[in-house]
């Protein structure tokens, strides 16, 4: 995959769980990742709101 202008090319890439954004290797988006239970997400929000989200699909009724 063509990945930038200087003809960097990337095997493979990892994207939030959450958001989809794909999550390069600089320091400032290391700063702000959270692994919980294997997965990767970009911030504490992502992983707020996908717990939010699971709590929504679980909640009755």
């Amino acid at each position: 995959m063509k990945f930038s202008a200087n003809r960097m090319y990337v095997e493979s890439y990892e994207k939030c769980q959450n958001c989809g954004i794909l999550l390069y290797e600089s320091a400032a988006d290391k700063q702000d990742r959270q692994a919980i239970d294997g997965r990767i997400y970009c911030s504490a929000w992502c992983v707020d709101w996908a717990a939010e989200r699971m709590a929504r699909r679980l909640a009755p009724g």
